[in-house]
Formats: C-alpha cells, sequence, structure tokens
C-alpha cells in the first residue's frame, strides 16, 4: 500500500516535528532540542504561502521557540525575532478567532521578558495591553484562562518592581491567585504559577513589611517545588524564588533557619543551573545575597567572602546592557562594604563605591530600586569617611541619603532604613565638625525611623541603638542629663531586642556601656559605672561579633578597672581578654597590610597590660603579656600576602576572591584542628601563648635575658635566669616614656644639624636608669664580661642599650664593660635556639659571601668589594669551605640556593626597610632585589649565622611600639640562629672593618670547636671584640660613638 503525501500533511509534519523538539527541550532544557525546533518551525513558516489558515498559528509557535531560547540564553536578538514574529501571529489571525487570545497572550509575554532585559517602558505597557485583551477576550471556563491570568499578573507585578504603583502589585496578586485557584491539581504549570504569586507576595512585602505576605509567598513557593519532579529544567528557577522569599523572611524576622534554608535551596538552585543559562547570575547573585545575610547576622567571614565570589561571577555573566545589571552591581557593593566594615581593607570599600556609583548611573530616573541604590552607595561613602576623614565622603553620604528618603513613597519597607542611615550621615558629619544642627537633625530622622518599624522587626533593635548613639553625642556636647537617658533608655531595648549569638550584639553593648558611663561622669553615680563595666565585659568576652568591636570593649573595660581600681583578678581577666582578641585580629584570615593596619590601631597594648602586671606585682603576668604582643608578628609572617585591586578586571577581582576564599577555609579547617587538638588530654594550651612556666625553660645559661616594658605611667625590667621560675622584677622609675621619645641616637641627614639630645647625653642617661640598676641588681662586675640578650619594648626598641655608658670624664663606664650584649626580638625565638641547638653538618659548614658595590638608585660602597676579597681570603686560608658571588656575577635564585646550601652568610650590600610591609624589605643586588618575604618562604635548614654588612637592617617600624620587625629579625624567624645587622646606616669604612675584625676573630678560635666545622657560635663575642677594637681606635666624639654603635648582634 502506498502513502501519498500532499504538500499541506508536509507543513503540518513540519509544524508537529517543531512543537515536539520545544517540548522536549522544556522538559530537559537541552539546547539542540530548542535551535533544532526553531530550525524546523521556520521551514514551515517559511513554506507556508501567505493566507493559509495555519500561518497564525506557525507564527505562533516560531515565537515561542524563539523566546524559550532567550530565556535559555539571554540573547537579544531572540527576544526580538520572537516579538516579530509574534506580532505578526497577531496581525493575520482574524477577530473572533479561538487562538487570538493565545497569540495575544505569547506576545504580551515576550515584551515582558524584553521588559526585564532593557527595562524599557514601553515594552511592559504593552505587555500589559497585550495580555489584558487576551484575558479579556477568552470566555470564563476556558483551559487557557489560567495561563493568561497568571502571565497578565506577572507583568503587573514587574511594573510594580519597575515603578512602585501598589495598585501594581494589588492587581498582580488578585489575577495571579485567580489563576491557582483555576488550575487544576496535577496540571503541569501548577508550580509555575504558585511561584509566579509567591514572587508577587514577596514584591508586596518588600514595600509594606507585612509578615502575611511573607508567610503566604513561601508556603505557595514551597508547595511550587514540592511539585516539581526532579531533573526538571524549571527546578532553579523555582528553588532560587524560594530562596529568595526565606532570605526576605529572615530579613524581617531574625530567624536563622530561614537564612540556613536559603542558602540551602539557592546553592541547589545554582548547582542545577547548566552553565550558559540565562538564568545563572540571577541565581548567583540571589545565593550571594543570602551569604551576605547570614554574615551579618554571624560575622562569619567565610560567608561574605563566598558572597562577593558569586556576585562577582554573576556581574561577570550578565550581558552588558541588561536591566538586571544595577541590582547585580549594587548587591555585590554591599559585599565588599560589609566586608570592609568587619576587616577595614580600603581597597574593599573602594571596590563597593565604584560598582555601587555605575549601579546609579546605569539605573533610570523613576525606577523603584533608583532610591535603595542611592542608599547604598551613601552608605558605602559613610564608611569611607569613617576611616579616612575625608569631608568630601560624608557630603556625598548625606546628599545620595537625603535624595533616597525625597524619592520614596510614604508607608514603603525601606523608608524607615534610610531615614535611620541619612541620620548616622547627620551623626558622623557631627562628630567631625560639630555642628549642633547635624546632631539635632539626626536625631529627627532616625526617630522617625523607629516609629514607622514595627514591633518584632529584626532590624528595630538596630534603628534603636543608632537613636541612642546620637542621643549620646548630644549629651556629650550639651550635657544635658535628659539626652543621656534617652540615650540609655534606647540602646537598653536595643540590646534587651537583640537575640543571643546576633553578631551586631556587642557593638550594642559597647555603646551602651559608654553611655552609662557617661552618666557616671556627670552623676558620680556608682551603680552607673558598674554597669558601664559590666557592658563592656559582656561584649568584650562574647563568642561573636566582630573582633575588632570586642577589642574596642575590652581596652575600654581594661582601662576602667585600672582607672576605678577594681580588684586584681577582674584587671588580669580584662588584659587576657584584650590580647587575645589581638591575635585573632592578627590571625590567618587578615591579609599581611591588614593586619599591620589592625596592629598600628592598637600597638602598646601589651606594653599598657605589662605595665598594670607589674604595678599588681604580677611580673610573670607582665612576661605572658609582653611576649604574646611581640610574637604577633614573627608568627604570623609570610602566611599571607596582599595585592592591590585597583585597575583590575571583574574577572582577575574574581580570580583573587577565590584564593581568598580558599584561604579562609583552610584558617576554617585550622581553627577546627586546634579546636581538636586541645580536647586531647594533655593538649588543652597547644599552641595557646606560653605561660610564664614554660617561657622561663630553655633560657641560655651564659647569662641572663633583660625584657624592658615602658609605658605612659612607669618602666620596669624584667631579668630572666636559668634556673629560676619567674623573672625578677626590677622598677626603674627614673626613665619614662617622655624620655625615651626625645632620646634619639642616629645620624643627621647630610648637610641638616641634628636636633636630637646630644649622644653622650642619651647614652649617659640610658646607662645611668635603664641599664646600671639592672647590672647593679644582677651583681655583675667589671671581671670577665659574661653574656645578656636585651628584649626592648616601645620606644626602646629604637635606642642602643648595648652602647649605654658614659664616655668621656673620669669616671667612664659603659654595659661593655660588665657584658657581651645581644637582642633578640622574643624570648620564645631565643629559647627555640637554645632548645634546639644542634651540631652544624660538615657538609653545610661554610660562608657564603657577596657584595654588591654598585646597585642602581643607591649610593655606590666599593669598600664591600675589599671586605669581601679579605674574608674570603682568611676563610680559604683557616680551611673554611667559603664562596663568594660579586655584583652581576649573582643573581637572585642564586643567592638563595647558597643560602640553604651554606651554615653561614655574609650580605655586603644595601639594605632597604619597607614600614608599610615589612616583608617586603629586601637586600638590593645588582640583578634584582631578595625580599624578606622570599627568604622566610625557603627551607634554610641549615641556617646559622647571617652577617648584615647592610643599612637598616635592624630598625623596626615606629608605629609598632611593641613589636621587633625588621631585616635582622627577620633573617632569625628564617632559621638563622645569630644575626649581625646595623640600626642605621652605616659608613663604608666603618662596615669593612668591623665585618674583617669580626671574622678574624673568629677564624682564630676556630679550633675551640671540637668538630672542627664553622659557625657563629662565638659570634656575639666577635662582634663585641671588633667594635671595641674600633671604638678604642676613635676618639671619644659624637661622630666617632655614631661609627660602632650601629652594629647589633641577635639571636645565641
Amino acid at each position: 500500500m502506498c502513502i501519498y503525501w500532499t504538500y499541506v500533511d508536509i507543513l503540518v509534519q513540519l509544524n508537529a516535528r517543531g512543537v515536539a523538539l520545544l517540548s522536549a527541550f522544556e522538559r530537559t532544557g537541552h539546547l539542540s532540542d530548542i535551535t533544532d525546533s526553531i530550525s524546523v518551525l521556520q521551514n514551515a513558516v517559511d513554506l507556508t504561502p501567505q493566507g493559509h489558515t495555519d500561518l497564525p498559528v506557525y507564527h505562533n509557535n516560531l515565537g515561542i521557540s524563539f523566546m524559550r531560547r532567550s530565556e535559555r540564553t539571554g540573547q537579544l536578538a531572540d527576544i526580538a525575532d520572537a516579538i516579530s514574529v509574534l506580532q505578526k501571529a497577531v496581525d493575520i489571525t482574524p477577530q473572533g478567532h479561538a487562538n487570538l487570545p493565545r497569540c495575544l497572550n505569547n506576545l504580551g509575554h515576550s515584551f515582558m521578558r524584553r521588559f526585564e532585559r532593557t527595562g524599557e517602558l514601553t515594552d511592559i505597557t504593552n505587555a500589559i495591553l497585550a495580555q489584558q485583551k487576551a484575558v479579556d477576550l477568552t470566555p470564563q471556563g476556558h483551559p487557557d484562562l489560567p495561563s493568561l491570568l497568571n502571565n497578565l499578573g506577572t507583568s503587573f507585578m514587574r511594573r510594580f518592581e519597575r515603578g512602585g504603583e501598589l495598585a501594581d502589585i494589588v492587581v498582580a496578586i488578585l489575577v495571579q491567585q485567580k489563576a491557582v485557584d483555576l488550575t487544576p491539581q496535577g496540571h503541569f504549570n501548577l508550580p509555575h504559577r504558585l511561584t509566579n504569586l509567591g514572587n508577587s507576595f514577596t514584591c508586596r512585602f518588600k514595600h509594606t513589611g507585612e509578615l502575611a505576605d511573607i508567610a503566604d509567598a513561601i508556603a505557595v513557593q514551597q508547595k511550587a517545588v514540592d511539585l516539581i519532579p526532579p531533573g526538571h529544567a524549571d527546578l532553579p528557577g523555582h528553588l532560587n524564588d524560594l530562596g529568595v522569599s526565606l532570605m526576605r523572611r529572615f530579613g524581617r524576622t531574625g530567624e536563622l533557619v530561614d537564612i540556613a534554608d536559603a542558602i540551602s535551596v539557592q546553592q541547589k538552585a545554582v548547582d542545577l543551573t547548566p552553565q550558559g543559562d540565562a538564568g545563572l547570575p540571577m541565581h548567583l547573585n540571589n545565593l550571594g545575597n543570602s551569604f551576605s545575610c547570614r554574615f551579618k547576622r554571624t560575622g562569619e567571614l567565610e560567608d561574605i567572602a563566598d558572597a562577593i565570589a558569586v556576585q562577582q561571577k554573576a556581574v561577570n555573566l550578565i550581558p552588558r546592557g541588561h536591566a538586571g545589571l544595577p541590582m547585580y552591581l549594587n548587591n555585590l557593593g554591599n559585599s565588599f562594604t560589609s566586608r570592609f566594615e568587619r576587616t577595614g581593607e580600603l581597597a574593599d570599600i573602594a571596590d563597593a563605591i565604584l560598582v555601587q556609583q555605575k549601579a546609579v548611573d546605569l539605573t533610570p530616573q523613576g525606577h523603584a530600586d533608583l532610591p535603595m541604590y542611592l542608599n547604598n552607595l551613601g552608605n558605602s561613602f559613610i564608611r569611607r569617611f569613617k576611616h579616612t576623614g575625608e569631608l568630601v565622603d560624608i557630603a556625598d553620604a548625606i546628599s545620595l541619603q537625603q535624595k533616597a528618603v525625597d524619592l520614596t513613597p510614604s508607608g514603603h519597607a525601606g523608608l524607615p532604613m534610610y531615614l535611620s542611615n541619612l541620620g548616622n550621615s547627620f551623626t558622623c558629619r557631627f562628630e567631625r565638625t560639630g555642628e549642633l544642627a547635624d546632631i539635632v537633625d539626626a536625631i529627627a530622622v532616625q526617630k522617625q525611623a523607629t516609629d514607622l518599624i514595627p514591633q518584632g522587626h529584626a532590624g528595630l533593635p538596630m534603628y534603636l541603638n543608632n537613636l541612642g548613639n546620637s542621643f549620646l553625642l548630644q549629651f556629650e556636647r550639651t550635657g544635658e542629663l535628659v539626652n543621656i537617658a534617652d540615650a540609655i533608655s534606647m540602646q537598653q531595648q536595643a540590646v534587651d531586642l537583640t537575640p543571643q549569638g546576633h553578631a551586631d550584639l556587642p557593638g550594642y553593648l559597647n555603646n551602651l556601656g559608654r553611655s552609662f558611663y557617661g552618666r557616671f561622669t556627670s552623676s558620680g553615680e556608682i551603680g552607673d559605672l558598674e554597669k558601664s563595666m559590666s557592658c563592656y565585659k559582656v561584649a568584650a568576652t562574647s563568642t561573636i561579633g566582630s573582633p575588632r568591636v570586642k577589642l574596642a570593649a575590652a581596652k575600654r573595660w581594661a582601662s576602667l578597672v585600672i582607672q576605678h581600681h577594681s580588684h586584681p583578678p577582674e584587671i588580669i581577666l580584662a588584659f587576657d581578654t584584650a590580647l587575645g582578641l589581638v591575635a585573632l585580629i592578627a590571625g590567618l584570615e587578615q591579609t599581611v597590610r591588614g593586619r599591620y593596619t589592625q596592629l598600628e590601631d592598637i600597638s602598646g597594648l601589651a606594653l599598657k597590660a605589662a605595665a598594670a602586671a607589674c604595678a599588681l606585682d604580677r611580673a610573670d603576668k607582665a612576661l605572658e603579656w609582653l611576649e604574646q604582643g611581640r610574637c604577633l608578628q614573627l608568627e604570623h609572617a609570610g602566611s599571607s600576602r596582599v595585592q592591590s585591586t585597583v585597575g583590575m578586571s571583574l574577572s582577575e577581582k574574581r580570580s583573587l576572591e577565590d584564593e581568598a576564599r580558599a584561604h579562609l577555609s583552610l584558617a576554617r579547617k585550622w581553627d577546627d584542628l586546634l579546636k581538636t587538638a586541645r580536647t586531647i588530654p594533655g593538649f588543652e594550651s597547644f599552641l595557646m601563648p606560653s605561660p610564664c612556666l614554660a617561657l622561663m625553660q630553655h633560657l641560655p645559661t651564659s647569662g641572663p635575658v633583660i625584657v624592658v616594658n615602658i609605658d605612659e605611667g612607669r618602666c620596669d625590667a624584667l631579668a630572666l635566669l636559668a634556673g629560676l621560675d619567674q623573672p625578677l622584677h626590677i622598677p626603674l622609675p627614673n626613665f619614662s616614656i617622655q624620655k625615651a621619645s626625645t632620646y634619639r641616637v642616629r645620624p643627621a641627614p647630610i648637610g641638616k644639624r641634628s636636633e636630637d639630645l646630644s649622644v653622650h647625653r642619651v647614652l649617659r642617661c640610658l646607662f645611668e636608669v635603664v641599664v646600671k640598676p639592672v647590672l647593679d641588681t644582677l651583681g655583675f662586675s667589671d671581671q670577665v664580661p659574661p653574656r645578656l640578650w636585651w628584649c626592648p619594648t616601645g620606644a626602646l626598641s629604637f635606642l642602643p642599650l648595648h652602647a649605654a655608658g658614659i664616655y668621656r670624664g673620669p669616671n667612664q663606664e659603659s654595659v661593655s664593660d660588665y657584658a657581651v650584649s645581644s637582642y633578640t626580638p622574643t624570648i620564645t625565638a631565643l629559647t627555640d635556639r637554645v632548645k634546639n641547638n644542634h651540631l652544624i653538618d660538615s657538609t653545610a659548614s661554610g660562608l657564603f659571601l657577596t657584595s654588591q658595590p654598585s646597585v642602581s638608585d643607591a649610593p655606590p660602597i666599593p669598600g664591600t668589594t675589599k671586605e669581601v676579597s679579605f674574608i674570603y681570603e682568611r676563610a680559604k686560608e683557616s680551611g673554611v669551605d667559603a664562596v663568594k658571588l660579586e655584583g652581576d656575577d649573582m643573581t637572585v635564585a642564586q643567592c638563595l640556593e647558597h643560602m640553604q646550601a651554606f651554615s653561614c652568610i655574609h650580605l655586603a650590600c644595601h639594605g632597604s626597610q619597607n614600614a608599610a610591609e615589612p616583608l617586603k624589605s629586601r637586600f638590593l643586588f645588582h640583578n634584582g632585589s631578595l625580599e624578606l618575604g622570599t627568604i622566610l618562604k625557603s627551607k634554610l635548614k641549615h641556617a646559622d649565622l647571617a652577617f648584615l654588612s647592610a643599612c637598616q637592617t635592624s630598625t623596626g617600624k615606629e608605629t609598632l611600639s611593641d613589636e621587633a620587625v625588621h631585616l635582622a629579625a627577620g633573617m632569625l624567624a628564617a632559621g638563622y640562629r645569630r644575626v649581625v645587622g646595623t640600626m642605621w646606616s652605616i659608613g663604608d669604612k666603618a662596615g669593612q672593618d668591623v665585618a674583617t675584625s669580626f671574622y678574624e676573630y673568629l677564624f682564630t678560635r676556630r679550633g675551640e670547636n671540637t668538630v672542627g666545622t664553622f659557625d657563629g657560635t662565638h659570634s656575639a663575642v666577635a662582634l663585641h671584640h671588633a667594635t671595641q677594637t674600633l671604638r678604642l681606635s676613635l676618639d671619644d666624639s659624637e661622630r666617632s660613638l655614631l661609627t660602632w654603635i650601629p652594629f647589633v648582634h641577635f639571636g645565641l
């Protein structure tokens, strides 16, 4: 039997095949199906003659396929093609035809999709017109009516999002609810209609804040998700929408279970969305929003790192010109701002302002979201103002936030937040300028915000806290007791309404403590003082919240307990808490630059704590706290890096964020491992700050270690002697921080006269009021001088204790008469070397030398060539294995190789300190420079002695008053047991004389080592001998003193 196909049959088959492929795509999401569908349906249209009764149907189906592909790929051309063919379908469909409503609906849907992409109001107006006409033409009971109502409701919702007219969202919910009610159970489109209804409820909730709306949204969206079978292409979209609603409710109620559920379903949505899908940027953006929300609640840095990473990816994926781009940029900026508030990294706030400004610029006037973008940009300007103090930033913040308030209609759910933020900006400007009008304005708008926010709202504590802060500032300016009463009332309510475990609670307690203390200073009421200290204590010891906020509370707590003579246990607990928080701030979650910024802000805390301990006759705690504070930088050196993001593309920044997230993940694993280890019996204090008894173990037996602490109120020495369990406390009442800050021993710049005190006077004072009392207490005599290690703190770190003495007159004496001085940056740095002292491997025993006499951009030091040649020849004569590389003959890599191979090194070159980033301090070579950070990363298992015949190798950073950060200390951290360095730039000849005399001493005593290897065992005595030899060859002028003083010895 033969089957004959007519022309009409072929057209019918093409259309049926195209529709089948479209259905397959909607079921599986495979792009090949929709591409084939378009190709087949285009053939059907092209082959159908004009006037054919089925042509409108073929146009309609082709338009739907273009629309579906655009939803998958985001291509605007597909939407344009869809609108074109669907408009043709409407135009050629006769009035009264049963298919006309369906064609109008599809055309309206395409207009709506283009509006979502471009933001053109004419498109959403055309969408509503076409879809309303489709509904009007469809009789009651028609099976298509639910679909038409659903789509009409979606368009009304989109117009509401753009214009903010409440009537639009009311109509949207009305028609979408009707669509759901008319859809039979089990219908394949019911999940889609439920989700859309939920989205409209969420939109109205954003505007009105009515909890019933968000509850309804979650209920219908959860039902939609439950109805979608696993593997369905629409499931990611439904999960995403449900997650958004859960996040919105969390923002209103603060229930952690909601944000956890939001992240769970949104992560699943992202995981199920194929790469290249047009919905992926939105799903990533919303997931980032939820991570950011949870970060604000818990303070977990990993959450904000995840937020930024996924939001950067969303911005990177969305096409330029997309209507959603401003929203994604705004959200990314919010996350940058949140992280800046936690870490203080200026790069984050700069990035926040950059992307939020772009969001504002891209948003058309009249857009419903414009006030929110303006408000958020203003918030970022205010954050930067607080950090930099630039008045232009606070002016910009107020201008933007005032505009946000002016553009927001009464009754809008976001208005209280915009008012409160505007008030915060007025408050900040008042703190800077003192203009009373600003604090009055701040209180006015913040009162308005508080009055508008409903009881039970998760944000109410924040608004109350902000209003209380403004009342406090007004009290501090006017002294009016009614203001401080209002401040305490508002802040107490904020604390009472904040759930335990909320990340903001320590901050609210901090502010309340400040207000109680303010009232105490005015009234003298002891109860207020006790409440103030209690607030600070609870904030400082909280297990949640920003470490910087908790540290601020701990410092205030410690200050008050000292000032008001509280019991010693309270003082000890306060400083223990504060220094523990310092360690946390300087921990693995910070970049190197970030750590230094934080440490500069809190520099001196360990010194203050130690001074308090000495006043309580607790030398043990003084030692523990000083060691804890001074070890911070050295123990973290090289653990992370900082990289500027200025000028980076978004993809480059995203790559950097991925690295940061990996770093945070490792930090979290490290913390978890520590917690696990400390649960093991006997390991309860594993890697915790060392107690005094542990610090007193493994001290050198050849002499004492002298820690000298100086603070605003007192100066004390702690003498550590082998065999004792506690330090010997030696008060130094005749020395002060004022004297230390005026005493400087350093050469004046060329061509300028030094304004410092006489070098002789400084050295004499140091000897008489610091060094001699220590020597006398320890019973030192001028017989064979023992070893002595100095560990100075604060301003004393920059004074030459090793050279203290009286160098003129009949009764000349100096520390050199009594001891061979060395330095150690920390006690642990010294005791670790004593504990792990071992013989040098004979295969590595030897000396590597280099001279770099003519480095570009540095003065020539030709004497280093002669210096290195002499030492090299004497080494060979003494049977020491030696290698020298000079000038252009050595690369940085070769230097590192020889440092790994030889136990001893001699670097005769320029050295340069980098105060901003100490790990970038470096040695300058002809062929590049060797950074301290690079050395620290190298495995120098044979390292013994490093002689740094260079400039600026033992000078730290004065703003880090209780840190020892310089090249010499860095070389100790890299593994060298002893290091010779200089406190300032040295003369070429002086460096040559000391170096040659130093090695001559070591070479002649090499035979004293029983194994016959060359090492630095006698290096301290050798340097003592070399500098004293130089000193005795000179006169007693200040110029002569400055010639030999800079040479210092570190380590064993």
